[in-house]
């Protein structure tokens, strides 16, 4: 009989924007991970050190202590938040409905030919049962 997995933690704001820069570096130390998040808004080292912290206590973040500068790396990927964060959304806003969120999504800005082109090869492939 298989364990059930654990669920995932739904990361907070702050917790994505570590996550955004753990993805895209692969692995960093607090201060990279500090220096990053500093360039686009006000933060504190010792925040950083304490959301990091805190992330692998959830089980976001795994943490190498092998060296003096501890170094974190994501432990959930890009695609697992992107799948609980739109999951979650759609049930909370818009009921369940993926037409109702598509549909938002498509009224919200501007999208373009290229992107409208790959929606319908992504619903083409979902109907084909080959899943992205």
């Amino acid at each position: 009989m298989k364990t059930p997995t654990p669920a995932l933690p739904k990361p907070t704001e702050v917790e994505i924007e570590i996550l955004h820069v753990l993805w895209e570096l692969g692995e960093a130390t607090v201060r990279t991970v500090h220096e990053h998040l500093a360039q686009t808004k006000q933060a504190q080292y010792t925040t950083t050190l304490k959301q990091l912290q805190i992330m692998t206590e959830k089980g976001l973040v795994k943490r190498d202590e092998s060296e003096r500068s501890h170094v974190y790396r994501a432990a959930v990927s890009k695609s697992q938040v992107q799948r609980q964060m739109t999951t979650h959304l759609m049930n909370r806003v818009f009921g369940g409905s993926a037409r109702g969120m598509l549909m938002e999504a498509l009224g919200a800005g501007r999208v373009s030919k290229k992107e409208l082109a790959e929606i319908r090869q992504m619903i083409d492939d979902y109907e084909k049962g080959k899943k992205r």
